[in-house]
């Protein structure tokens, strides 16, 4: 994601340019004379022209790619933190564009003093952006400001990043004085590729290897060893030596803080971490699509109360999940259920239930995460808890995006539960569209069930509703039904089959497994029933090109 409008208005650097082409001195610049020992001309560099301007640009190249890895970090960890990742990409961006240009202006009066004043905007460069995600991710979790913290940090960010361009246009005039076009040509090039290298950077090689925090704290030490060490080595006859000295220290402390912070941050990240829950942490995993999180408490009954935590959003209870996979499921097969198709629950409760049945031939189940199923596989509580369901011989685990793996499904099931996270950004949006609803009704068998968990109807009931009426957009007959429980509250889902027809009977099979804890006939006529209060129906449908639902999610939810 290359930054756009550019790094530094074109302005800015044409002015600079003009300004270094006017100078009359020998040195290139009559201004850059400050700097030089004795107010005499700048002292000739120790290197071609050629080798002098390609370190200069490199130097843009490494300073880019930082850059790109700052504002690609900020966007990622308000994505997991917060969600709505639509939300913190424009917050990010546009905060950081306009302070791009604020900075390119500041930077005028120290191009007076290029040399140092880079090495300064460098060094603040390389801490704010290197701690950047450090600070945000304390302010989110115990100062519960994390949005005004991202807009100073954002802000701090791109003003520093915005006054890069005319300084280092400077110091190229000052190696040998090019035509505005050339210089900003070579300029631009760097700096665009390295924004490219950067961008690529962050998602395959800094985020899985380090994270969040170490990723960027190592980024702030390549930013500070480049674009200090460069330039003041290229440079350094041309400073006094006690500036030249001060600037040396403070690189020297710029990296000693980021170092001494990157072998602290795993201590930082779990403290941290457990601050966000209310119960122990018994496990935390980062993966290339999530982050997952267990904890553990134990009453004093001695009932131990194991919970996941999907990006922070509660997944489950053991306690009382038996209430939310019960009423998830049995509805959905008390029509034929040979085979059965399940979206999402990577957890493997909902599969437990299904293979209740004796009957089910096979059950397939599509899970975009495999550390996800893998732990549900191999964690001994979790395993216990869905009762060992993927050793079973009937169950076929594919870890796909399940709106991909649906248009490309070509077999037909008798019963398709979907069981996917809340829809609270794009991402997970498109898994409640008309889209998604009308690809799941194609791999429906004639006569087939399909339900889907759609959130509170109490305190998200545009969003449940929307959720309804968007499954009866894609041609699908619909019961909604809701259950109480107590982890989550009020809980809804929509029971449906293909149109045109009756909508299906909200019922439990004949042959209905023995030994259900909560769900029975009674029960099920009851939560047919919605409240006046809860009878929201004045909503509009959620497609791919309008995902209407994140709107509702995130206005419903921010109260509750």
């Amino acid at each position: 994601m290359a930054e756009s409008p550019p790094r530094a208005t074109a302005a800015a650097v044409q002015e600079a340019a003009d300004q270094e082409a006017a100078d009359q001195e020998v040195g290139g610049q009559e201004a850059g004379e400050q700097e030089a020992a004795g107010g005499s001309a700048p002292e000739p560099l120790r290197l071609s022209a050629r080798a002098a301007r390609s370190l200069v640009l490199a130097a843009v190249f490494t300073c880019a790619a930082c850059g790109l890895v700052y504002e690609l970090a900020l966007v990622a960890l308000g994505s997991y933190l917060v969600g709505n990742s639509v939300t913190q990409a424009s917050i990010v961006l546009s905060v950081m564009v306009f302070a791009m240009g604020i900075g390119s202006l500041a930077a005028k009066p120290l191009q007076r003093h290029p040399v140092a004043a880079f090495a300064l905007v460098e060094g603040a460069l390389a801490l704010l952006g290197g701690l950047s995600v450090l600070m945000l991710y304390a302010a989110f979790a115990w100062l519960d400001m994390y949005v005004p913290a991202l807009v100073v940090v954002a802000f701090g960010v791109g003003a520093l990043i915005g006054a890069e361009i005319p300084l280092l246009m400077t110091l190229l005039q000052r190696i040998r004085r090019q035509d505005a076009g050339s210089a900003v040509a070579d300029l631009f090039a760097a700096d665009y590729v390295g924004a490219l290298i950067g961008g690529l950077a962050f998602p395959f090689f800094l985020l899985p290897l380090f994270g969040h925090i170490k990723g960027a704290l190592l980024v702030g030490a390549v930013n500070a060893v480049a674009g200090i060490a460069v330039v003041l080595w290229l440079f350094r006859h041309q400073i006094r030596r006690g500036v030249r000295s001060a600037l040396w220290a403070g690189m020297a402390a710029v990296l000693a803080v980021l170092g001494g912070t990157y072998a602290l941050a795993d201590g930082f990240e779990v403290s941290a971490r457990q601050a966000l829950y209310r119960d122990p942490i018994a496990l935390a995993e980062r993966t290339p699509y999530q982050e997952i999180v267990l904890t553990r408490k134990v009453a004093l009954s001695g009932r131990p109360d194991l919970r996941l935590f999907l990006n922070g959003d509660l997944q489950f209870s053991s306690v009382d999940e038996y209430r939310y996979h019960e009423a998830l499921v049995h509805p959905a097969m008390a029509g034929a259920r040979g085979d059965v198709l399940i979206l999402g629950g990577g957890d493997g409760l909902a599969l437990r239930e299904v293979l209740r049945y004796p009957d089910v031939r096979s059950a397939t189940l599509v899970e975009l995460d495999p550390a996800m199923t893998e732990l549900a596989r191999t964690h001994r509580e979790i395993a216990d808890l869905n009762r060992h369901a993927f050793d079973d011989p009937r169950v076929t685990t594919v870890n796909a995006d399940a709106f991909s793996w649906l248009r490309t499904a070509a077999r037909r099931y008798d019963s398709i539960i979907v069981d996917m996270p809340d829809p609270d950004d794009v991402s997970t949006a498109k898994l409640y569209s008309v889209e998604f609803y009308g690809l799941v009704k194609r791999a429906l068998a004639p006569g087939g069930r399909m339900v889907v968990q759609s959130g509170s109807p109490y305190f998200a009931p545009r969003s449940f509703w929307c959720i309804e009426k968007t499954i009866r957009e894609a041609g699908l007959a619909t019961v909604p039904y809701h259950v109480d429980v107590p982890s989550f509250g009020d809980w809804g889902y929509v029971l449906a089959t293909p149109a045109p027809g009756p909508p299906p009977k909200l019922e439990l099979a004949p042959s209905v497994p023995a030994g259900l804890r909560f769900l029975d006939a009674d029960v099920l006529r009851s939560a047919a029933v919605f409240g006046k209060d809860l009878r929201h129906r004045d909503v509009e449908v959620n497609t791919l090109v309008h995902p209407r639902l994140v709107e509702y999610e995130n206005d419903e939810w921010k109260d509750a």
